[in-house]
Formats: C-alpha cells, structure tokens, sequence
C-alpha cells in the first residue's frame, strides 16, 4: 500500500455524518481517515461467518479509540474521519448510539476506494473495506499503515508518529 504515498485523494464528495459532503482531494490541511469494514448494531445480526474472518471485528473500538483522542489530534491541527462501505443512515444512527465525537463518511458506492485500490473482502455477498489508515496533507497522501492489527490501538499509533517527528508543525508546512 506504500504504493500510494504522494498519490491525490479521489476527487469525490462523500457524505458525511456531520450532515455535509466532504471532499478530502480539496481539502487543506492533515487528515487521518480510518478505514473499518462495518460497525454493528445491538439486534441484527453481523454479516456471514463475521467471526471467522481475520481483521473483521474491532470497528467500534477503534472509532471509539480516535474519539476519545479527539482533542489531542485537534490540538496539532489534524482532522480525523472514519470511512466505510456503509450507508449514512447506519453511520448516524452508530455516531448517535456511541456518541462518537469523530465524522465518519460514507464510501457505499465504493467509488473512493476503487479509485485508489484498497483492498476488501467479502463476506455473504457484501463487500468490505480491509482495515487501513491513509494520512493526507493538502488532499496528497502522505503516510499509509496497512493493515492495522490492533484497531484500538490505531489512534495512539498515528498520534506518536506526530509526537515523533521533530518540529511537526514544519512537517505540516513542507509536506
């Protein structure tokens, strides 16, 4: 997936849970977008044999991992989003449910990640988005982790690549 490091981000709005479209080839500044495969819902049922493949549980922890280090990303001046194949209003419904301070945008007609090639799977019949991480500056990628073995772990991960780059606020400025 090093593949894409300085590849543009697809010129697409996605909608947001934040009731907008955002478009993260236009947009100025770092970005943390998340990639997760599917956030569940007490009573339905997760897709096909969900527990017998490898990376497919962990969505919740990890969303709620880059949550609650909200105001730490703030404070260096990166946004964050989670991105998944799902449709809005299950999005919303998980936002309100988990009280999820981080907007999550939708990429249900997978146009996104055909566009850069991130990898899925398949379970039932569905497609799902693997897990990863792209970090974007000025709608450019810059940083991609790939796959992400501890989802909720994944928000300290990026937030000590920040912490350890000397001066980040010049890496903010030259990348």
């Amino acid at each position: 997936m090093q593949h894409l490091i300085g590849r543009r981000l697809p010129d697409l709005d996605l909608p947001s849970t934040d009731g907008f479209t955002f478009n993260l080839s236009t947009a100025n500044g770092i970005f943390v977008i998340f990639c997760f495969p599917y956030t569940g819902r007490p009573d339905v049922p997760n897709p096909p044999d969900w527990d017998n493949i490898p990376g497919a549980h962990g969505s919740t922890p990890q969303a709620q991992a880059f949550s609650m280090r909200y105001e730490e990303f703030k404070k260096l001046g990166i946004k964050v989003f989670g991105l998944s194949f799902q449709d809005p209003a299950w999005q919303c419904e998980f936002v309100k449910r988990t009280s999820l301070r981080v907007p999550l945008l939708s990429d249900q007609k997978k146009l996104f990640s055909n566009a850069l090639g991130l990898p899925t799977f398949k379970a039932g019949t569905q497609d799902y988005s693997q897990r990863l991480r792209l970090v974007s500056k000025d709608g450019f990628i810059t940083h991609v982790r790939y796959p992400i073995d501890v989802p909720e772990n994944d928000a300290a991960e990026i937030l000590k690549l920040f912490e350890d780059i000397p001066h980040h606020d010049s890496y903010r400025n030259r990348q």
